[in-house]
C-alpha cells in the first residue's frame, strides 16, 4: 500500500515550488498533509495499544474537538 503521507508531501512540496508558500492551493495542501500525518501516527497508536473501554474512546475523542465545540459537531 502506498503511503499516503509521502504523496502528500511530495504534492505539497511540488505546489509549494510553484506557486509559494502563501498560496491558498499551498496552504490547503499543508493542511492536507499534516492531517495525513496525524491519521497514519494515530492508526499506529491504536493499532499497538490494548482494546480500550468505550468511555476511553470517547474521552480520546473529545481530545479532537475543538474547545467550544461548535466546529464540526453534528447536532
Amino acid at each position: 500500500m502506498p503511503d499516503v503521507v509521502l504523496s502528500k508531501r511530495g504534492r505539497y512540496a511540488a505546489l509549494k515550488r510553484r506557486h509559494g508558500a502563501d498560496h491558498p492551493t499551498t496552504q490547503a495542501a499543508s493542511r492536507e498533509l499534516r492531517e495525513a500525518t496525524l491519521a497514519r501516527h494515530i492508526t499506529r497508536l491504536v493499532d499497538q495499544a490494548p482494546p480500550l473501554t468505550d468511555e476511553q474512546r470517547a474521552r480520546l475523542a473529545g481530545l479532537l474537538r475543538p474547545a467550544g465545540g461548535q466546529a464540526g459537531e453534528a447536532a
